[in-house]
């Protein structure tokens, strides 16, 4: 049995990983046939986004049916396959569920449209407030959280795009259809569930205006929620030690997140929080541009890691996924120092306290795409916003620079599997562009070269499974007030690892603090993306984004 401790995930966007089939969507048998490609890189489990039949208005996160597979994707004989394929791999499979929402092309919500009672109690619907919305609550993709039913007073609420109503989990036969289709899935042989914004499930009983805010105050970590997870638990994935869960909590709090992954809460494995990921947001907007804050980076890890480890929860570790742009474009340097920051941003976030997560091109330094037009762009979400800025009265050119940097379809580009026509992942048209780079950057010329980024995911891997200090040991900060440097150390037993990152493009110089004494100790240089790192641990100077780990162990007398 697997220990998610000392698991790494790898993230699999399907319709963007590989196409089997030549129509320019990735599907289930393009995973199949990569599976020794993921094997050589040494990853566990295989965390798939979805693939259930689906309108695609959300890319799938809009689901119209959890238990049938959309056939742009493949058939139910493709994913048995992928399962048993997987397994030979040493590989288990992870499914990503949409529980705050359905499509409303979900049968449930056409019946409820339909005025059926028994259906329409499996959504959110209000009754208008003085001739308008029931509240003023502002959708997480723009516009109104209410959308009016025709010829009626009525409105359903969708946190999300108007097609994703809420599903009422206040009702128990909701729960229990829940229950149901995850159980479904696991009889499949599915050992792991990533939860999409789980913790939104819970609304409020009375729904009120946010007069300073966009309403999630009231939804958010709601009234419930724990309630509701542990009951999930309880009656579907708990049953089983093999089987890991991943909770996406969106705007969430440490101490709900101790609760969410404390093992004696029995709810979940492990918690996705994104605060970390907000440190270019714009006095907290996400569509405008700024340079990452790093010293509130560095206080947010700080903080998350101390708070989990303090609670006894658990981290899921990650920079990237579908819904991010790429981290060497977004925090490391994608042009001069391309490998040197790859190589940094995957050491300093593997060696925290944490399951990693790494998302499909992460491991061979895929930057952002740079789309040039609003018309290579295909994400709801990046479509609705063009339209608002623009709206705004925000140049058409400064909405595309901000779209280039923040937009999901940063990382949702075709894997670059080679330097031949759309990067190998398509002998059809793909359904987005490739990136400018993949002539440079992809899987091919990467396994070849033994300094690649490729190589050094693949060695971060193997040292989590060799050395449990990565997966148990404790964690603390250290030059929390330096402007360059992210250093951090993790204990163990007899052992300790020191982390010293540099963010920056300059040379920056390292003191290691004088509380830390390391004369008897045994030290080396356990993984570095420069050949030359310093031997001497007192004071050195990082050159530009220069990351290194130094495992320390105490001589033990007999």
């Amino acid at each position: 049995m697997k220990d998610f401790k000392n698991s790494v995930v790898y993230q699999i966007y399907p319709k963007s990983f590989y196409d089997s089939n030549g129509d320019g969507f990735g599907d289930l048998r393009g995973v199949t046939k990569k599976l020794d490609y993921l094997k050589e890189l040494g990853v566990d489990y295989i965390w798939l986004t979805p693939f259930y039949v689906s309108p695609q208005n959300d890319n799938g996160y809009d689901v119209a049916d959890y238990r049938k597979i959309d056939p742009a994707y493949g058939t139910m004989e493709d994913f048995d396959e992928l399962v048993k394929a997987a397994k030979r791999c040493d590989i288990e499979i992870m499914l990503d569920m949409v529980f705050n929402h359905t499509s409303s092309e979900h049968e449930w919500f056409k019946k409820a449209l339909d005025g059926d009672e028994k259906y329409k109690n499996y959504y959110v619907f209000r009754k208008e407030k003085d001739g308008k919305e029931p509240t003023n609550w502002i959708s997480k993709f723009g516009g109104s959280t209410w959308e009016k039913i025709e010829n009626s007073n009525e409105y359903y609420l969708h946190l999300f795009d108007k097609t994703q109503p809420d599903l009422n989990w206040e009702n128990y036969e909701v729960q229990n259809e829940i229950f149901d289709i995850v159980n479904f899935w696991i009889d499949k042989g599915v050992k792991g569930f990533r939860l999409d914004v789980i913790n939104l499930i819970s609304k409020p009983d009375v729904m009120v205006d946010d007069e300073i805010g966009d309403g999630r105050k009231y939804y958010t970590d709601g009234p419930r929620i724990h309630e509701y997870l542990k009951r999930l638990n309880n009656e579907t994935f708990g049953k089983s030690e093999e089987i890991i869960t991943v909770g996406e909590m969106s705007s969430t709090s440490i101490d709900h997140c101790i609760r969410y992954s404390n093992p004696s809460e029995n709810e979940l494995s492990m918690v996705f929080s994104f605060h970390h990921l907000k440190i270019d947001y714009k006095d907290g907007q996400k569509w405008s541009l700024m340079d990452f804050d790093f010293m509130s980076l560095k206080s947010i890890l700080d903080q998350w890691q101390k708070g989990m480890q303090t609670g006894n929860g658990w981290n899921a570790l990650f920079w990237c996924n579908h819904d991010q742009p790429r981290i060497v474009s977004r925090i490391g340097n994608d042009q001069k120092y391309h490998k040197e920051s790859a190589k940094m941003l995957a050491t300093t976030m593997h060696l925290l306290r944490g399951t990693p997560y790494i998302y499909q091109g992460e491991e061979i330094g895929m930057p952002n795409p740079k789309f040039d037009a609003i018309e290579d762009y295909r994400d709801v979400e990046s479509l609705n916003y063009y339209k608002i800025l623009k709206g705004n009265g925000v140049p058409k050119r400064e909405i595309l620079a901000i779209l280039k940097s923040k937009s999901r379809d940063n990382s949702r580009t075709p894997m670059q599997w080679n330097d031949s026509i759309h990067a190998g992942f398509t002998t059809g048209t793909p359904w987005i562009s490739t990136g400018k780079d993949y002539e440079q950057i992809n899987v091919e010329k990467s396994l070849v070269d033994e300094d690649s980024v490729f190589h050094h995911y693949k060695k971060l891997i193997n040292l989590r499974k060799e050395f449990d200090i990565i997966s148990t040991g404790t964690y603390d900060s250290l030059l929390l007030n330096h402007e360059q440097i992210f250093a951090y150390t993790r204990k163990l037993g007899n052992q300790m690892l020191l982390v010293v990152n540099n963010f920056y493009g300059e040379d920056a110089l390292f003191k290691l603090p004088e509380d830390i004494a390391i004369g008897e100790y045994n030290k080396q240089i356990l993984i570095s993306n420069y050949s030359d790192s310093s031997q001497d641990l007192t004071e050195f100077t990082l050159r530009p984004y220069e990351s290194i780990c130094y495992l320390l162990e105490k001589n033990v007398r007999i």
